[in-house]
């Protein structure tokens, strides 16, 4: 990747993400709980930590050690003097998971409310299926569970777009969670109006609930259930679903969302938020534009 581009890319994301935190500062003083003052100060500040975990998504690097070595402490050693060793700065990963979750509710915040959502979940493996009774970074965290591909061992990232590929609403579970959850759906669901496209593993009781509410949750039927007859723009909506694929692809590939090298639960929840940051961050996102789907319903009538 281009230093020219990454060195502007971290002026971005640590110029809102220090605004972010001085804003939250500033509202915890206003409600009479300020910010703890710790005795010793570390060497990076909380937007400094930040920034580098989500820059590591844009890097191109697949290790964050060597993305720290290189990037951060050669490349970059200007922009963050006071940058530690490598192992120091995992030290300092937990101490900015709050902080890092608070930036990730406030991009997702920032999304429009077009109307036109696709759901969808991924498969977050942590280790391999055989492996799954040994591993005891996760116990208790990560369950067994089934996809279309089969079983896997390891979390779910379950998440809802706009038709222009910005993420509205997402949540991180066990595996073991079905997507047509009731508790999952409400909370994903619950805030939106007009209409939420997804698979079949998404059909649910919970329709009339949500139509109710302003949402019209559209999903393929099951081949065992009786043909209902549908009209054109559902069916183009339907085929339209494939681009919440392709923002998972991009997560996958570009920001590195799953791996299994994970040696703590708290480090892979960070991890995970900061690839949904830095997706969030991205100028070119699949999208669905309406006019689009204007014209394939005058051809289609």
């Amino acid at each position: 990747m281009d230093v020219q581009f990454t060195e502007i890319k971290l002026i971005e994301l640590f110029v809102d993400i220090d605004d972010l935190y001085m804003a939250y500062v500033e509202y915890k003083k206003s409600i009479g709980e300020p910010p703890a003052n710790p005795t010793r100060q570390t060497e990076l500040t909380g937007p400094e930590v930040c920034t580098i975990l989500v820059a590591y998504n844009y890097s191109g690097y697949k290790c964050f050690e060597y993305y720290y070595r290189e990037m951060i402490l050669k490349n970059h050693a200007d922009c963050f003097p006071g940058a530690p060793h490598y192992k120091r700065f995992l030290s300092l990963i937990p101490r900015a998971a709050d902080l890092i979750y608070l930036w990730l509710l406030y991009s997702v915040g920032r999304s429009k409310r077009t109307g036109l959502y696709f759901i969808d979940s991924k498969k977050l493996q942590v280790c391999h299926l055989k492996r799954e009774h040994s591993n005891r970074v996760f116990k208790g965290v990560a369950a067994k569970g089934k996809t279309s591909t089969g079983w896997f061992f390891g979390l779910k990232i379950h998440l809802v777009i706009n038709n222009l590929g910005e993420i509205v609403s997402f949540d991180l579970t066990p595996g073991n969670v079905a997507d047509n959850n009731h508790g999952l759906l409400r909370k994903l669901l619950s805030h939106l109006e007009g209409c939420c496209v997804g698979d079949k593993g998404y059909l649910s009781t919970l329709f009339g609930f949500f139509f109710e509410n302003g949402l019209h949750l559209i999903t393929k039927p099951k081949k065992n259930m009786k043909p209902m007859p549908v009209e054109n723009r559902v069916n183009i909506l339907i085929n339209k679903r494939a681009v919440v694929e392709s923002v998972f692809d991009i997560l996958g590939t570009i920001c590195d969302i799953e791996h299994s090298r994970h040696r703590s639960p708290v480090n892979a929840a960070v991890h995970i938020f900061s690839a949904l940051i830095a997706y969030q961050y991205m100028e070119e996102k699949p999208r669905v534009f309406f006019p689009s789907i204007d014209r394939e319903l005058k051809m289609a009538a």
